[in-house]
């Protein structure tokens, strides 16, 4: 059996610079089409991947905090490539789960060897699952108003969790958050954003302050 790429079973693939520390890649296969934006060196040592909610996107939380990571911590010399990954099939835990794991694939085979996870709502469960199989490459996961759904095995996720999460989120209860980091049982946080609903846009001063440096320090190990 192949890696993740190989199990996508692609038709197809093409690739396009659309900015100096941007490219944007697209996956044809029989079950959807894999977009992948891809900040920085293409062959940087550590990086970060980010999935979108159930209903897919690239953009993230808060106002595009995915753009603003990509720009923030991709930079040159940084050492750090920020891939932000469109769902072949939302909603679908284990396409999706193939589809994250198909990207960080994509990054190791160009030289990353270090990786943090992230997703927001229903990728937040993505990002535990592809963390969880990516084992001792994983240095950190990070959600953001996660579900808790698709998480019961989340105790088996060996790196650290930190679980953004507001106290007026209108779709998942904090609970939800509170929950998988009770299941990880071990270096795990719930970081409550006070009066910030579903999409974190109350939090993203926060998130921009916090984010960057808690994702260097995991992918430093």
């Amino acid at each position: 059996m192949g890696g993740p790429l190989e199990l996508l079973e692609a038709l197809a693939r093409q690739e396009v610079r659309i900015g100096p520390r941007l490219r944007h890649l697209e996956v044809f296969t029989l079950r959807g089409l894999l977009t992948v934006l891809w900040h920085g060196d293409p062959d940087a040592e550590a990086a970060v991947v980010l999935g979108g909610g159930a209903m897919g996107g690239l953009l993230g939380p808060a106002d595009g905090l995915y753009q603003w990571l990509g720009e923030e911590l991709a930079g040159e010399g940084s050492g750090i490539g920020v891939l932000r990954v469109g769902w072949r099939r939302p909603n679908d835990l284990e396409l999706c789960t193939l589809d994250l794991l198909a990207a960080a694939d994509l990054a190791a085979r160009a030289g990353a060897s270090r990786f943090v996870t992230g997703g927001h709502s229903f990728g937040g469960a993505i990002a535990v699952r592809a963390g969880i199989a990516m084992g001792e490459w994983t240095g950190g996961v990070v959600t953001f108003a996660t579900q808790s759904a698709g998480c019961e095995e989340a105790g088996a996720l060996a790196a650290p969790l930190r679980a953004y999460h507001g106290d007026r989120d209108e779709l998942l209860p904090l609970a939800a958050s509170e929950v998988v980091c009770h299941l990880h049982g071990g270096d795990a946080e719930v970081v409550v954003c006070e009066g910030a609903g579903h999409l974190l846009t109350e939090a993203g001063d926060r998130l921009r302050a916090e984010v960057p440096a808690w994702v260097r320090a995991h992918l430093d190990g």
